[in-house]
């Protein structure tokens, strides 16, 4: 920004370009793909475990059926921070056509589209993949323990004493919640990105 030689102000580079709405799109739009497609992974890869279990374990199908649960609610994270950067998005002056939606906000925009995105898409892998191998050895203990008592060993042969229990089960949940806690972490972030803006005056 220089002064001409009338005194004016001559911006090299004004704060509301017409360009800067595509940068705010653009988190929405990062949000909400980046996010399902974290989400979509991560119902994939459970759901192949889910029903590779359930052949041998189907009593324990619909209580192992949390991961796809968790692994959903990732697009609804994109979603909603989507529709709160859709809210923030000034439209141009109607009387000038001068666009009002500055820069700032328009990068910053866009940084918490891809912080959400991103943070949940890191969360679909976690989860999907976790999930799989959770799931298919929860369904393998619940098999191998009803198969050594068809065999009718009653004592700890073969380590099965306990092998009844929900500690795999309990395991796998809290390996999903962690997991699934990336994506509410970006968020939080994307939240607070999205209230830093900053609207031009129209003279």
């Amino acid at each position: 920004m220089g002064d001409d030689q009338n005194g004016y102000y001559d911006y090299l580079e004004p704060d509301c370009p017409s360009w800067a709405p595509l940068l705010g799109f653009a988190g929405c739009a990062a949000a909400v793909s980046f996010a399902n497609i974290g989400g979509a992974y991560g119902t994939w890869r459970a759901g192949e475990g889910i029903m590779a279990m359930g052949i041998e374990s189907p009593d324990l199908l619909m209580k192992n059926i949390i991961p796809v649960v968790m692994a959903g609610v990732l697009g609804i994270y994109g979603l909603i921070c989507a529709v709160v950067l859709n809210g923030k998005i000034e439209m141009p002056d109607a009387a000038t056509g001068q666009c009002v939606y500055s820069q700032y906000s328009g990068f910053a925009h866009l940084g918490a589209g891809l912080c959400v995105g991103l943070c949940s898409l890191a969360s679909g892998l976690a989860i999907g993949i976790s999930a799989d191998a959770g799931t298919r050895a929860v369904g393998a203990q619940s098999a191998m323990a009803a198969t050594w008592k068809k065999m009718g060993f009653t004592g700890n042969a073969g380590g099965q004493e306990n092998s009844n229990s929900d500690s795999l089960f309990v395991g796998t949940v809290l390996i999903q919640v962690f997991a699934g806690n990336l994506g509410l972490y970006g968020l939080i972030a994307a939240l607070i990105l999205s209230q830093m803006e900053y609207v031009c005056e129209i003279n």
